[in-house]
């Protein structure tokens, strides 16, 4: 079973007017449950909470949400400045929908504004999925440099499948691509705390795959590197600064760190949407707080630290580029990672970013 039964997210017309419906990634893996979203406000909310979430997936809903906005006559400017403000890390949620308000104030606003911006985001739906396609073969073709011979042992964190993407995902597509190649030994799945995003929905892909996959708690890594049984780490990214310094799903830093000390070649799968050319290193690049009662509460209501505890939760943290062995775009792997070279592989894009 390759392919999600539903889409990440779909533009849909029933009688009563356009919606946006997203698969609510909150009720994986035990339901597949669609979120019918009909304005901006409920789109946002579905954004904070995480029932659609991850960076290509992100920009896509931003567009979306533009056109939502447009076509059911909700001031636009609004629209995209909540949309834009919804996850401050996130880039590809303010390209897309600065791509889908520009289309519509190119167009007049209006019916010919509302169609303009939709048409956009269908246009960065499509190119999301063709990207995903050259990430899987630029990022194979990368692994088989690195190590010759197949028989990977792969280690991912978060959740970086067909779920954030209007394709097949960014990371998970390259290890897809190993896998159907039979390359794939074995994937290495971080629970990735503190929403478990790779214990509910990189396991549920994987197994959907049928590949030969483990789920570890993020805590365990370290004994993995060594017991020598990684031979590269696989990550997507939320955004990439100027100098190639990498904003992930927090534990990320930790397994780039642990992967320099152990010689294993730590790799970033994006999109070039992904790289933001205004953020001029990691300290440039805003890190999400998110509620402390995701950590401090097993489940909604559910205590497991004291009442009254203060906690420390980051969404993300960023890697600097000199433990980034590559970063695979669809345009072109990165590597050695720096400033010129990060700056040359996002220069062969057909498309202007804003």
């Amino acid at each position: 079973m390759a392919d999600l039964t539903l889409p990440a997210l779909r533009w849909a017309e029933p009688p009563e007017g356009p919606v946006l419906v997203l698969l609510d990634q909150t009720r994986l893996p035990a339901q597949e449950v669609e979120l019918v979203c009909t304005d901006v406000p409920g789109l946002v909310g579905a954004i904070r909470s995480l029932a659609v979430r991850g960076a290509p997936v992100l920009g896509l809903a931003g567009a979306y949400g533009v056109a939502l906005a447009a076509a059911r006559g909700y001031d636009v400017e609004e629209a995209a400045r909540q949309l834009a403000g919804a996850r401050p890390t996130a880039v590809n949620l303010g390209y897309g929908v600065r791509r889908a308000r520009e289309a519509y104030l190119a167009a007049g606003g209006g019916a010919a504004g509302a169609a303009a911006a939709l048409a956009e985001a269908r246009a960065l739906h499509r190119e999301d999925a063709e990207a995903g396609e050259r990430l899987a073969e630029f990022g194979h073709e990368l692994l088989a440099e690195l190590m010759p011979g197949g028989g990977f042992r792969l280690l991912t964190h978060c959740n970086t499948g067909s779920l954030v993407s209007g394709g097949g995902g960014t990371a998970f597509a390259v290890v897809r691509a190993a896998h159907r190649a039979g390359e794939l030994r074995r994937l290495w799945v971080g629970e990735t705390r503190p929403l478990l995003q790779g214990a509910r929905l990189t396991a549920y892909e994987a197994a959907r795959e049928g590949m030969p996959y483990a789920v570890l708690a993020d805590g365990a890594a370290g004994s993995l590197f060594a017991a020598g049984e990684v031979d590269a780490v696989l990550i997507g990214a939320d955004r990439i600064a100027a100098d190639g310094s990498v904003a992930n799903k927090v534990g990320s830093y930790p397994l780039a760190v642990l992967a320099r000390h152990h010689d294993v070649p730590f790799v970033v799968v994006a999109p070039v949407t992904t790289v933001d050319p205004e953020a001029a290193d990691g300290s440039a690049i805003p890190v999400e707080q998110r509620p402390g009662r995701e950590v401090t509460e097993v489940r909604p209501g559910v205590q497991v630290a004291p009442v009254g505890a203060q906690a420390y939760n980051p969404a993300f943290d960023v890697t600097p580029p000199e433990l980034v062995t590559a970063i695979v775009t669809d345009l072109g792997v990165v590597s050695p990672v720096d400033r010129g070279n990060l700056a040359d592989v996002c220069s062969r894009s057909r498309s202007t970013k804003s």
